[in-house]
C-alpha cells in the first residue's frame, strides 16, 4: 500500500477525537483538538477535519463556520512524523513524489478548497500560534480574527519547503510580492498586532473574547440574505484575480438575479416605508 493510502487509512481508523464540532442554530464551531501536540496536522486530524467540513457544507441551514484550535495553539502545521515518512530516505514506493502530491492535493488541498468553495462563511479564530499549513487554513477563511496570543509562523522556509496550500496566493494579495517574499524568507514570527497592521487578520481582540467576537461575526452574517452570501463569496474570490472589466461584468451578470428575490423586495419596502415616515 502506498504511503498516501496508509495515511488516509490511519486517519480514518484513529479512535481519538482530533476535531470537535459544536453546532448552534445557523452556526458551527470546528475546533482542532490535539492540544498536547499544538493541534499538529496529523493524519487523524486532517481526515477528521475534512470529513467534518464536508458534513457541515451539506447542511442547508448553516450560515457560518468558525475554525479555531484548542488552547494553547491554533495549529503547529504539518506533522513532522509524517514528514519523516516522506523524506528522501523514506520514499521507496513506486509512486515516489506523486504520493506526497496526492496527500497535499487531496487532503490539505481538500480542506482549503472546501473552505473557499462552500457557500458558508468561514471565520478563522486564531487563538495562538498558526504555522505552515495551519496558517494556510486560517488565511483561506473569509475572515480572520486573532487573539492577543496569536502568532503567525512562516515555517515553510526553515524546512526547505515552499509556501503551499494557497499561502502564496494569500500572501501576495495581502502583502505584495516583496512583502510576501520577506515574510517567507525572513521566517520571523509575526505577532497578532503586526499581523493586523499587515492586513493578515481583520482584528485583534483579548484572548477571552475571541470566540465571542467570532460569534458576533456570525450574527452579522446571519443578517445577510442567504442568496447574497452564496453569490458574494465566489464573486469576491473571483474578482481578486480578475481585471477590472471582468470583475465589473461578473457583477453585472450576478446583480439582476438579486432583484428577483423576496429578500430584496422586503428590504426595499422597509426602507421606503421608513423614508416616507420621515
Amino acid at each position: 500500500m502506498s504511503m498516501y493510502l496508509e495515511m488516509v487509512r490511519e486517519g480514518a481508523e484513529a479512535e481519538h477525537e482530533a476535531v470537535r464540532v459544536e453546532r448552534r442554530g445557523d452556526r458551527a464551531t470546528v475546533t482542532l483538538a490535539d492540544p498536547e501536540r499544538l493541534n499538529v496536522l496529523s493524519a487523524a486530524l486532517v481526515v477528521q477535519l475534512k470529513r467534518a467540513l464536508d458534513d457541515l457544507a451539506a447542511d442547508p441551514d448553516l450560515r457560518t463556520i468558525v475554525l479555531t484550535g484548542e488552547d494553547p495553539g491554533f495549529s503547529a502545521g504539518g506533522d513532522l512524523r509524517m514528514m519523516e515518512r516522506a523524506a528522501p530516505d523514506g520514499v521507496r514506493e513506486a509512486e515516489g513524489a506523486t504520493d506526497v502530491w496526492r496527500w497535499i492535493r487531496n487532503e490539505f488541498g481538500g480542506v482549503v478548497r472546501r473552505i473557499a468553495r462552500t457557500d458558508k462563511a468561514f471565520v478563522a479564530a486564531i487563538n495562538g500560534p498558526a504555522a505552515g499549513v495551519g496558517l494556510a487554513f486560517a488565511l483561506t477563511c473569509d475572515i480572520a480574527i486573532a487573539s492577543e496570543r496569536a502568532v503567525l509562523v512562516p515555517a515553510f522556509g526553515r524546512l526547505g519547503l515552499l509556501p503551499e496550500v494557497g499561502t502564496s496566493w494569500a500572501l501576495t494579495r495581502r502583502l505584495g510580492y516583496q512583502g510576501a517574499f520577506a515574510f517567507f524568507a525572513g521566517g520571523r514570527h509575526v505577532d497578532a498586532h503586526e499581523a493586523h497592521r499587515l492586513g493578515l487578520v481583520h482584528e485583534v481582540v483579548p484572548h477571552a473574547e475571541l470566540l465571542a467576537t467570532a460569534d458576533a461575526w456570525a450574527d452579522r452574517i446571519a443578517q445577510l440574505a442567504p442568496h447574497a452570501l452564496a453569490m458574494t463569496k465566489p464573486l469576491l474570490r473571483g474578482a481578486a484575480d480578475a481585471p477590472w472589466e471582468q470583475a465589473l461584468t461578473m457583477e453585472e451578470f450576478a446583480e439582476p438575479s438579486c432583484f428577483t428575490t423576496a429578500a430584496f423586495a422586503d428590504a426595499v419596502r422597509e426602507v421606503a416605508a421608513r423614508s416616507r415616515a420621515r
